[in-house]
């Protein structure tokens, strides 16, 4: 049974997409085909007109869950994706303790992965998708697991991480408001086989926070989105409802 179909879809340099879509619809599919992880039935995907055949290093990728080595501590997983390429030197350890600064768990560095927090985990788990410095980095759910405000706390630290070391940014969710607040542009997936419905600028300015839920731009754009995925009835109930 084919996961996608018809899909084209063209991201700039440094801009930050997200995308949304039933359950089921290929979301995650794309993101693995795009990083190498599965090969293309038909079509092909290309980087800066490079087709890509296989897993790529210029590419960092976060899941839902952190993954994290259980028996590593959070400076070694942070620096882990170094080692398998061969990559750590002498500036290696600065950079992790940069990265783990700039998500506030320096205080954490020594310590194992149980002893975080859901949210520490994650935050641990970004820094090492960006220890290799990938210019895209792909995220499949990465806050789907988190309570309702971690997954607030994490989106803003990702919006932070993200001006403060501007990447290209391919975010997977299932929440209608991450994607209006993180996102430049939403892509809108259909139920399987997932094809791009609509791609739908954002024209909230940055920097953003969830004070703008309440701004007619951020409504327009929940509403557009929610009518795409559950059809124009269902969404204005569940608007309602919320």
């Amino acid at each position: 049974m084919l996961a996608l179909q018809g899909v084209t879809l063209t991201i700039g340099r440094n801009e930050f997409v997200a995308i949304v879509g039933p359950s089921g619809c290929g979301k995650s599919t794309l993101l693995r085909l795009i990083a190498g992880l599965l090969p293309p039935s038909e079509g092909q995907v290309t980087i800066d007109g490079v087709r890509v055949q296989g897993p790529r290093r210029d590419i960092g990728i976060v899941f839902q869950t952190p993954t994290l080595l259980p028996w590593a501590n959070v400076l070694a997983n942070v620096l882990f994706p170094l080692k398998v390429l061969r990559k750590l030197d002498r500036d290696s350890t600065d950079r992790a303790w940069e990265l783990l600064r700039l998500v506030g768990l320096a205080d954490f560095a020594k310590k194992m992965p149980s002893e975080l927090s859901g949210g520490m985990q994650q935050r641990a788990a970004i820094c090492r998708a960006l220890i290799h410095e990938p210019a895209i980095l792909l995220m499949d759910e990465p806050f789907g697991a988190l309570d309702a405000l971690t997954r607030e706390e994490m989106s803003l630290e990702l919006l932070r991480i993200w001006t403060e070391r501007p990447k290209t940014i391919l975010f997977v969710t299932h929440s209608v408001p991450e994607a209006v607040l993180l996102a430049d542009r939403v892509s809108v997936m259909t139920k399987r086989p997932g094809r791009i419905i609509e791609t739908i600028e954002i024209p909230l300015s940055r920097p953003r926070s969830y004070e703008q839920e309440s701004e007619p731009e951020f409504y327009h754009c929940a509403k557009r989105i929610r009518e795409h995925i559950f059809g124009r009835q269902r969404a204005a109930q569940r608007i309602g409802a919320a």
